[in-house]
């Protein structure tokens, strides 16, 4: 490192380890956590003999079954902007959420306080969701299978600092020796790591290890007085030898966010009105995701919430679509070993060449449309109950070569990577922004394009796909998704896919 980027480097995070005191020394001398429940039991201080109390005391008021959700968990973050370390942040949280269930009713508390009669008190609180008089039994614990999807060891938050700061600086180096145009640059490495341990009152009884890293790129170029931005980032339930790997590594990932701003640069308006669009693989999956993937969650359903209800076995989308839900993917963000209400994760096939096959279920849906759970029962903390959500979520690969897809189109556009969007999910309309897309033109892809928004229906989208590429890839990227105030990391993979008309928002008429 230069002298001047060292003293540079110094003086920031030197007063972020007066801000967080004890920060350093916390991360190092972290002993190595297996997880087992007898780990667990000591970690949050607490005896099987009083977790069955708990549960007795959220059963009181009439519950048919109950259970507890403890989690702790340690995260921290560097940021690096202008090419000094502005932002070194690490954070501990801890707690306990109760849940007792009748029916599909659910009463919910949740304590950061693990003193017994604190938890006494939460579990009590749940418990009013019902007073029928009757109460729930407690079967004897076991202990739960699950999976083995994600290494615990090497993890990212036991890494040394020096080690994160010169990933985040050999991302700087690499976007702005790309091109001289690129004048700013700003990286994050974001890491956590999740243990929890839950048990309910049917006997259910497991612990879990959950790690997470992250690493964002964003960049601006200028010229002429034009500017450009470009992103790529890449993570999962990894540890940092992850950036190591081919395509991931922090050249690759720096050098991408700024050819994306460069070939931006020279983007000219897009033509606006209903176009042939080709989904560009991966990125493109976030449509999949919020246009379609939500409106086969099996609330929304239960609840006739969703244009997909009551339609098990009818065609709702083209034969070319098949589409699942998988939370068994190794090392994804996606992926659980079991997830937040014991279930084991399962590979749902949803849509199967273009026939509606299935929902995505936690416990208490499942039970109401009297099929199993499918494992996607998951919450974004102890503070949030377990709700049905995506894991990872993809369209399966066709026939066809990327590239003979893009030569069928005479005039289209090429929509590569997506920004933010909204979906109305009882409807499947959708907005769409497109961070990376060009012109197609006679079969060949020539000019960049801005400002392009994608404006359709989700259903609709998938009954127009005309062809599917050989080419499924799942994005790394950093996705988070949304759904009754909790966020939980998900992954989306897509093929190539020709859509034959979507509307295309844009300023060329």
């Amino acid at each position: 490192m230069k002298r001047r980027e060292f003293l540079k480097t110094g003086a920031v995070l030197g007063t972020g380890l007066v801000v967080l005191p004890g920060w350093w020394q916390a991360c190092n001398s972290r002993k190595p956590f297996r997880g087992s429940i007898e780990d667990m039991e000591a970690l949050f201080g607490i005896t099987k003999e009083k977790m069955r109390v708990l549960l007795s005391v959220a059963l009181s008021h009439g519950a048919e079954r109950a259970d507890l959700f403890f989690e702790y968990k340690i995260s921290s973050s560097l940021n690096l902007e202008d090419e000094i370390i502005k932002d070194v942040s690490h954070g501990i949280s801890l707690g306990l959420g109760i849940r007792a269930v009748i029916a599909e009713q659910i009463g919910y508390a949740h304590t950061d306080d693990l003193d017994f009669e604190k938890m006494k008190e939460t579990a009590r609180t749940a418990s009013f969701i019902a007073n029928s008089g009757a109460t729930g039994k407690i079967a004897d614990l076991g202990q739960t299978k699950k999976l083995d999807l994600y290494s615990i060891d090497n993890l990212a938050v036991d890494c040394e600092l020096a080690r994160k700061i010169e990933l985040l600086q050999r991302v700087d180096t690499a976007a702005r020796r790309f091109d001289s145009k690129i004048t700013k640059v700003n990286a994050s490495l974001a890491d956590e790591i999740k243990q929890i341990m839950y048990l309910d009152s049917t006997g259910k009884n497991f612990t879990d290890v959950q790690p997470m890293v992250m690493l964002r790129i964003g960049t601006v170029a200028e010229e002429n007085g034009k500017r450009q931005g470009g992103h790529s980032g890449s993570g999962g339930r990894v540890g940092l030898d992850f950036y190591s790997q081919p395509g991931n590594r922090p050249e690759d990932l720096g050098i991408e966010a700024a050819q994306i701003a460069i070939t931006n640069l020279d983007a000219k308006p897009a033509p606006a009105g209903p176009q042939i669009v080709i989904l560009g693989r991966a990125e493109s999956g976030v449509l999949l995701h919020e246009a379609v993937g939500h409106g086969l969650e099996a609330d929304f359903n239960r609840k006739n919430l969703s244009n997909y209800a009551n339609q098990i076995g009818e065609n709702v989308a083209s034969k070319q679509c098949t589409i699942i839900d998988s939370g068994r993917i190794p090392n994804l963000r996606g992926s659980i070993n079991i997830d937040d209400e014991g279930n084991l994760p399962t590979e749902s096939v949803l849509i199967e060449k273009g026939i509606l096959r299935g929902y995505m279920h936690d416990t208490i849906s499942a039970k109401a449309m009297n099929v199993a759970p499918t494992g996607n029962g998951r919450r974004q903390s102890y503070k949030h109950p377990p709700i049905p959500r995506m894991t990872n979520t993809f369209m399966t690969g066709g026939d066809y070569d990327p590239g003979e897809i893009i030569a069928s189109v005479k005039y289209g556009v090429f929509a590569k990577r997506f920004g933010g969007g909204q979906v109305d999910i009882t409807k499947g309309d959708f907005t769409f922004g497109v961070h990376e897309a060009y012109l197609i033109e006679n079969g060949k892809l020539t000019a960049p394009l801005k400002d392009v928004t994608l404006i359709g229906n989700g259903p609709e989208v998938m009954r127009n796909v005309t062809m599917v590429g050989n080419d499924l890839k799942m994005s790394t990227g950093g996705w988070l998704c949304g759904k009754s105030g909790q966020r939980v990391p998900v992954t989306l993979g897509i093929p190539t896919v020709k859509v034959k008309a979507i509307t295309v928002g844009g300023t060329q008429v």
